[in-house]
């Protein structure tokens, strides 16, 4: 049963969170390619200068916690079961996401991102063992 809800909903989950990547939460085309590549500090100085609690927990949980779902793929791609495989196609898919933020200025390409995300991905492709342990029955 939840194999077959997360088949649906995947899809178009996937498309909304490109359009949040691209176009929502008042995104603008920049004047300049930017690029942010210094891991983890670029988050910790976002955190720092940032004065509102709100920002930080939209902008560094929501880039974990929006992509918990696609460490369940294995249930529609069996081979990426394996989280090895799993992080390698992820990191790729990212990488592109991210590099078209740039070439189209409609983001920043940013490494704490790519790092965030799949922390994300890790965490589902947990999720997902412990939900297939605990409740199989419900799983198929």
């Amino acid at each position: 049963m939840l194999k077959k809800l997360y088949k649906l909903l995947i899809v178009p989950y996937t498309l909304f969170l490109l359009y949040l990547m691209f176009l929502g939460m008042g995104r603008f085309q920049y004047e300049d390619n930017l690029i942010t590549v210094e891991p983890i500090l670029s988050t910790i100085q976002f955190i720092h200068n940032t004065i509102g609690w709100k920002d930080i927990v939209i902008i560094v949980l929501g880039n974990i916690i929006m992509f918990i779902p696609f460490g369940f793929l294995g249930w529609i791609f069996p081979q990426l079961k394996e989280l090895k495989i799993l992080l390698y196609t992820f990191v790729s898919s990212i990488v592109i996401v991210e590099a078209l933020q740039y070439f189209t200025r409609m983001g920043i390409f940013e490494v704490d991102d790519i790092l965030l995300n799949t922390f994300g991905v890790c965490l589902g492709w947990l999720f997902r063992r412990f939900i297939e342990k605990r409740f199989s029955h419900l799983v198929l």
